[in-house]
């Protein structure tokens, strides 16, 4: 039976032509391929990667493998930003020469001059993490400054009476001190003590405050005739010289309690060979010289000024012990006994 084409019966093809249209499929992709694989070669000999070196401000290189041509790609690419005072060569939109080198350098201002510090400073912290780091142990001896102390008894100084005398000259002290010290390529970064020892104390500086009035003017005239004149000059007498200052135990004596009475032969008589004098006579032990003078401040209001002269000895009288004496019994009795700051001058 015929079939129409009219009456809506749709062709069929055979296969010899199916097989046509396959191979001609066949040849169209393969043809496409070629000319894919034409256009990867042409693009990848244009595209050639190529070594770039790149050289910063601070002598610094680095090389890399790029198939960039253009600067700023290959800044970019490479994670690198300039600074506000950093130019390029060749510059940001222009194409690398065939040196294949870019080079950043600085225009110099203030400004850069503070960042490139900071740059230094965090080259140096790398450089730290690499350095030879060397500890070592010293002993090194190191002076102690004595104390300068002014004795103002009276609460005169700055005032027109006072005069001062060194009475004990200062002298530094020494220390030893033990350093653990730690070099960092031969700088020292860190120093550590370890031990400190006093070798040495200081001596303190001693100032005396004391008042003009010990003079001839100053001591009472009423009371001179019962003192000794030479008593009057021993200030003047050591002048210039600077005293022992010492602590003794003071106490006083008379005529009557030497165990002597008025009719025996030497009553009254000290061990230099003098009459005893109130205001004048002190018995010292033997560690002070027949004719120390001594000036003792507590008596500084008496008819002497407190100026004594070392005349008589005594049994019970040692070197830390002074004697003092008096006109009657009953004076010696209402002083007792005190510890009193004494101020040496021997000769």
């Amino acid at each position: 039976m015929k079939a129409s084409l009219e009456g809506g019966i749709k062709p069929y093809m055979r296969e010899d032509e199916k097989a046509s249209v396959s191979t001609i499929k066949i040849i169209c992709i393969t043809i496409a391929l070629v000319l894919f694989s034409s256009i990867s070669v042409v693009m990848a000999a244009n595209s050639k990667a190529s070594n770039v070196k790149i050289i910063f401000p601070n002598d610094y290189e680095l090389n890399i493998i790029t198939v960039k041509t253009k600067v700023s790609d290959i800044l970019k690419d490479n994670h690198i930003v300039l600074l506000e005072n950093e130019v390029v060569t060749p510059g940001r939109n222009e194409q690398i020469g065939d040196n294949r080198t870019i080079q950043i350098t600085k225009v110099e201002t203030n400004v850069a001059k503070e960042i490139d510090e900071e740059k230094t400073l965090q080259m140096n912290d790398i450089k730290d993490t690499y350095s030879t780091v060397v500890e070592k142990i010293e002993t090194l001896e190191v002076e102690i400054p004595y104390e300068t102390i002014t004795k103002d008894v009276e609460g005169i100084a700055d005032t027109e009476e006072a005069t001062t005398r060194i009475i004990q000259e200062g002298e530094n002290g020494l220390k030893v001190i033990t350093y653990k010290i730690t070099y960092r390529d031969d700088i020292e970064v860190d120093r550590l003590v370890l031990e400190e020892k006093v070798v040495k104390e200081p001596v303190q500086k001693i100032v005396q405050v004391n008042k003009k009035q010990v003079s001839r003017s100053s001591i009472d005239r009423t009371a001179t005739a019962t003192v000794n004149t030479s008593a009057v000059s021993l200030a003047q007498r050591v002048e210039n010289m600077d005293p022992k200052v010492v602590t003794l135990n003071a106490s006083a004596y008379t005529a009557s309690t030497c165990g002597k009475t008025a009719t025996d032969s030497g009553y009254g008589v000290t061990a230099s060979g003098k009459k005893a004098q109130a205001w004048y006579t002190v018995a010292a032990g033997k560690g002070y010289a027949v004719g120390t003078i001594m000036y003792i401040p507590y008596f500084a209001d008496k008819p002497n000024g407190g100026w004594f002269v070392v005349q008589d000895r005594g049994s019970a009288i040692s070197n830390n012990r002074v004697d003092v004496y008096m006109d009657t019994y009953n004076e010696c009795k209402i002083f007792g006994r005190k510890n009193l700051e004494c101020y040496i001058y021997e000769f």
